[in-house]
Order: C-alpha cells, then structure tokens, then sequence
C-alpha cells in the first residue's frame, strides 16, 4: 500500500493517476475527504497539523509520498518541519520502509527559506532508518498559473532575477518520477536532483507564452531591494522580507539555471519543455495575465 500525501496538489494529482491506472493500490491522504472525490483508491482524512491523524492515514503502508504545501512568512518554515518530521516519525511507528521525499533544489541545512527548511527535514528522514529517495525540483511551470510567479498589472511577467534563467520543471513530471521510484523502485536510497530540459530568462518565458496566447507580453523587472521593500510594505515580517530578497540575489547569479537528466533516467521519457506546457495550459495562462 502507497500513502500518498498532498494527493489534490499540483504534484500529487498527476501522481494519483498514474497510481491508478497501474492498479497499485493507493491511499490518498487529505485534509477534506469530500475534496478528493475522482481521485480513485482509497481516501483517508489526515492533516499534518494533527499529528494523531497519520497513524490511521499510514496504517498498513509500505511505502510514503511526502509532500506537504510550501511555507511562507513568520513561522512557516518551522511549522512545515515540525509537520514532515511528525510525518517521518508516524511512518516509522506505522512501519512503512520507503519514503519519496518532494523537496526543492539545493536543500541543505542552513540555507535560506524553504531550501534551509527541506534540508533539516532530509537530514531527519536520513537518520530515521526508513529508506529515502528524495526529489529535488527546480522551480515548477505550473507557478505561471497559480500566481507564484506573478504578471504586473499591465500583463508583463515580473523577472525577480535580474534576467538569469532557471530549468522550470513541469509538475507532471516530478509526479513522474515519484511514480516511476513508487513502482519500480527506480532510483531508490538516491537523492534526485529534477529539471527541465532548458534554463529560461523571464525573456525567455514571456516569448512562450506570447506565442501561445497570440498577445504581448512583456518583462517587469524588480531588484531585490525594491522587492524586499514591497513586502515590508505588505506587512511581510523584516526577516523573512530579507531572506527572500538574499534568495533573488543568489538566483539572479545563476545557481538555478543548471538542467540534469534525471528525469529522463528515472522515466525513460525526456522532461517536458515550456512551449508544451504553455500551450497544454493556454487558457489559464491567459486568465493570469489579466
């Protein structure tokens, strides 16, 4: 039996899919049942804020997907800590041997933000005993769409990276590769380090999705000190606005623009590029350009 965590997310719900149409029973762990209708296999109700939920959640498992939602301001990255941790430890007790990590790109214990974050969380789930395959993604497509990597008013893409380019990944296949270490074990007991096939400038991803979407698009840069000021502005705690403005600046030198193929030797099938994923996403790309 595979637990798996965040199953209605932008990774989870690919990641469901392909659970089912393998006919490898599964388990769906989410907060709200009734939300995770359609998603076939088995649905159970468990919340990383209560930590009495997982045991029920990961009785009888084998095997985890963890992946929970990222942490934004004041006390987040130590509440999703103390949540993958309780998770880690739950899925010891329960008895589960294999767990698939989702974390980010160059996680590692004290670094910035939800890199700084992942790496605590790895270092725990190493020394927990239980098998661990950990995914690394760069920064994900689907951000175009929900906001995360935002448009101005005006409809241009905001570049926080003073023009660097990073290898955006498509969720799908991040779910991929989960699904590809869940069923045949590809990878396991590795650390996984997941791009795209090319690092793109917001330059680069205002020109897709013009094509794609037949309008302008143009490119609204903010360096980081404008940046930092904006959160201040929005009420955004002092450390936390520092911290991601240190992050623009470290990103803005490069060190995301690396590509890997290891998603093409996880999957056996090359790692979707941009152009694909904005024209399979038209529509929402439109509707966030405004």
């Amino acid at each position: 039996m595979i637990v798996v965590t965040g199953a209605t997310g932008s990774i989870g719900r690919h990641l469901v899919v392909q659970l089912a149409a393998s006919g490898t029973p599964f388990r769906a762990m989410v907060r709200d049942p009734a939300a995770a209708a359609g998603l076939g296999g088995e649905v159970v109700r468990g919340d990383f804020t209560e930590p009495a939920t997982l045991a029920a959640a990961f009785a009888g498992a084998d095997q985890l997907f963890l992946n929970s939602p990222g942490a934004g301001p004041g006390n987040g990255q130590e509440a999703m800590i103390r949540q993958q941790r309780a998770a880690i430890d739950a899925a010891r007790a329960a008895g589960v041997g294999h767990v698939v990590k989702v974390s980010v790109l160059r996680a590692a214990t004290g670094r910035l933000l939800a890199e700084g974050a992942h790496g605590v969380i790895e270092d725990h789930l190493r020394a927990s005993g239980l098998t661990a395959t950990v995914l690394q993604p760069s920064g994900f497509m689907q951000n175009f769409v929900t906001g995360v990597n935002g448009f101005s008013p005006d409809g241009d893409l905001v570049d926080l990276y003073g023009g660097a380019g990073m290898s955006y990944i498509d969720a799908a296949d991040i779910a991929a590769c989960a699904a590809a270490a869940l069923l045949r074990g590809a990878g396991t007991g590795r650390t996984h380090l997941l791009t795209g096939p090319e690092a793109l400038t917001a330059a680069d991803i205002a020109a897709r999705i013009a094509t794609t979407v037949d309008r302008p698009v143009g490119v609204a840069s903010i360096d980081p000190a404008g940046l930092e000021a904006s959160l201040l502005a929005q009420g955004v705690p002092a450390g936390f606005a520092a911290d991601v403005a240190a992050l623009c600046r470290d990103v803005a030198t490069g060190t995301l623009a690396t590509t890997t193929d290891d998603v093409h030797r996880l999957t056996g099938t090359a790692p979707r590029t941009f152009a694909a994923f904005a024209t399979d996403h038209a529509d929402a790309l439109l509707a966030a350009l405004g």
